[in-house]
C-alpha cells in the first residue's frame, strides 16, 4: 500500500515537472509608464530597457514571450492570481515583496533621487553624491537631517505602492506632506502645475522627464539614494511556486551578463552601465 502511494505521488511530481518543462510561451507584464525602463509607444506597444532585456532572456530560454501592460498598483496581485507569468517593470528586489512573490537574480541596478521646482529657495546640494541607506551612520544621518530641514513644510509626490513611497515617508513624512500617485505621469503633471514642490523617483525616470520641455521647471536635488528598502537591484518578479522558471531566468541573466548584453542594453537606454556587475 505504501509502495503504491509513493509511486502515485512520484508520478504526480513527474507530471508536474514535465508540464513546467513543456512550457513554451510566457506572458510578461510591465507598467509602461516609467521610461526608459518601460513605456508605451504611440502605436500602443510596450518598449524600453525592460522589454529589450525580456526579449533577450526569452530567446535564451527558448520561450515565445508576449508583453502586456499592467498598472503598477495591481501588478503583484495580478501575477499571483495567474493573469501573467512574470513582471519586468524596473521592480526592485525587496524583502517585503519577497513575502508575496519570488525574484530572479538582478538584471540591473540604479538609484533614486529627489527632484524639486527650480524656483524654490532651498540650500544647494551635491546631486552627484551617493547615499546608501542600507546602514545609517552619524555622517549619513547628518546629511538626512540637512535634507529634512530643507524640505520642511514642502509637498512631495511619489508613486503609490513603490519602495520610493516607503522611503519618502520614512525620511520626510514628519516634516513634509507626502502625496502618492497612481502613475509617474500624473505626478509629473502636478509638478508642472506646481501643485507639489517636488518628488522622489528612479533617477532614470526623472531624467526622461527633466530632458523634456515640461521638465525645464524642475531640477535634481540631494544625493543619489540607494540601498535600504530598494534592495540589491532590479529583478524579474515570479510566482513563489515557479521555482523552475526562476532558475531559467537566473541562468539567462547570468549568460546575458557574461557576454555583455546587459551592459550594451543599459548603455543604449540609460547612457551608463547599470548591469549587475557594476550595480551590486
Amino acid at each position: 500500500m505504501k509502495r503504491t502511494l509513493l509511486l502515485a505521488l512520484s508520478l504526480v511530481v513527474c507530471a508536474n515537472n514535465a508540464g513546467a518543462m513543456d512550457r513554451k510561451t510566457l506572458t510578461i507584464a510591465s507598467e509602461g509608464a516609467s521610461p526608459p525602463w518601460n513605456a508605451i509607444t504611440p502605436q500602443g506597444e510596450l518598449a524600453g530597457f525592460d522589454i529589450d532585456v525580456g526579449r533577450d532572456l526569452c530567446r535564451r530560454m527558448k520561450f515565445e514571450c508576449t508583453f502586456v501592460p499592467q498598472d503598477w498598483d495591481g501588478i503583484i496581485p495580478a501575477l499571483t492570481v495567474g493573469k501573467f507569468d512574470a513582471i519586468m517593470s524596473g521592480m526592485a528586489i525587496t524583502e517585503k515583496r519577497k513575502k508575496s512573490i519570488a525574484f530572479s537574480k538582478p538584471y540591473a541596478g540604479g538609484f533614486n533621487q529627489l527632484v524639486i521646482l527650480k524656483d524654490l529657495d532651498l540650500p544647494p546640494t551635491d546631486t552627484s553624491a551617493e547615499l546608501d541607506l542600507t546602514t545609517i551612520d552619524p555622517e549619513k544621518q547628518a546629511k538626512i537631517e540637512e535634507l529634512r530641514a530643507a524640505l520642511n513644510g514642502r509637498t512631495l509626490g511619489v508613486l503609490r505602492s513603490s519602495n520610493s513611497e516607503a522611503v519618502l515617508n520614512e525620511l520626510f513624512g514628519k516634516v513634509a506632506t507626502i502625496r502618492s500617485y497612481d502613475s509617474q505621469d500624473n505626478m509629473h503633471l502636478d509638478l508642472v502645475a506646481e501643485r507639489i514642490d517636488g518628488g522622489l523617483a528612479d533617477y532614470f525616470t526623472w531624467k526622461a522627464f527633466l530632458d523634456s520641455t515640461d521638465g525645464g521647471i524642475a531640477t535634481l536635488y540631494g544625493p543619489q539614494l540607494s540601498g535600504g528598502l530598494w534592495g540589491p537591484g532590479v529583478g524579474v518578479g515570479l510566482r513563489q511556486d515557479d521555482g523552475e522558471l526562476v532558475a531559467a531566468f537566473d541562468s539567462a541573466i547570468e549568460a546575458a551578463t557574461s557576454d555583455g548584453t546587459l551592459k550594451r542594453l543599459s548603455e543604449q537606454w540609460f547612457k551608463i552601465d547599470v548591469s549587475p556587475q557594476t550595480s551590486n
